[in-house]
């Protein structure tokens, strides 16, 4: 069976460099060509020394040339949304990691992926042991009135609360079937401290050079807590839920929202 043709977008960045070196070393992928905001090069040297792909601005253009049967995306936000109607419209089949997409771009996403007939996996996040602490916070949060979550990233990170925080705490309340109860500091000395609030979850941002990807998720209870945390080391933890994500998204049509969907959880 012939390779799936990879094409990835924001090839340049941390992430599209380390999706890049992983799509390599698949013997069932291909990397057929790289996009980036600005290039200098028309042509990119693949990380294993097997050779050099195309290397675009012009995403139309490079789709034309390279007929990939997945594009995936690790860029911002903005550079996603524009990225995805010129793929959608080549019948290009989609994987997107991008953070900080809002619920009004997934809907976008989701009607361009049904009217082009093409299959799409967004995942907030690609670790598999990110999504497995989703899932048992999920189980948690049944059984608990009150939740925090504290997240920690690089200081280079975009958006500020992560996505995975946000994912998290909004899947936490649909599980418990009603918001967590807040607790209200009586007097804020300090602005901002209790973090910001979704569905009466407390989310606080760390941002430091040094760290990678880290979550932990806080419940309480009289007389008790429980903590569940995930620490991403390097960015190789994502490269499982990725390349599962390549491998299942040209058997299905439609949008798959969350990597917990293509492992049964």
């Amino acid at each position: 069976m012939a390779p799936i043709r990879v094409v990835v977008h924001g090839a340049g960045g941390r992430m599209g460099q380390v999706v890049l070196a992983g799509v390599c070393r698949e013997p069932d992928l291909e990397v057929v060509g790289a996009a980036e905001k600005e290039v200098t090069t028309g042509s990119l040297p693949l990380p294993d020394g097997s050779g050099q792909v195309p290397f675009s601005a012009d995403l139309d253009s490079l789709l034309s040339q390279c007929h990939p049967d997945v594009m995936v995306d690790f860029s911002l936000a903005s550079a996603t949304m524009a990225a995805v109607p010129v793929a959608a419209r080549h019948k290009v089949n989609l994987v997107i990691g991008t953070t900080g997409l809002l619920p009004q771009d997934i809907a976008e996403i989701q009607r361009l992926t049904m009217e082009n007939d093409i299959g799409t996996v967004v995942a907030p996040n690609f670790a598999l042991g990110a999504v497995v602490l989703m899932h048992l916070a999920q189980i948690a949060a049944r059984y608990f009135d009150y939740a925090e979550i504290t997240e920690l990233h690089h200081h280079q990170k975009a958006d500020a609360p992560s996505g995975t925080a946000l994912t998290t705490a909004r899947l936490m309340a649909q599980a418990r079937g009603k918001a967590f109860l807040y607790a209200k500091a009586q007097k804020e000395t300090l602005s901002g401290t209790r973090g910001g609030e979704v569905e009466g979850v407390a989310i606080h941002s760390v941002r430091l050079p040094g760290l990678q990807a880290h979550q932990e998720v806080i419940l309480g209870a009289p007389g008790q807590t429980l903590s569940l945390r995930h620490d991403a080391i390097s960015r190789e933890c994502y490269l499982p839920g990725v390349i599962l994500a390549i491998k299942e998204v040209v058997k299905h049509k439609g949008l798959i929202h969350g990597l917990e969907k293509l492992l049964g959880l």
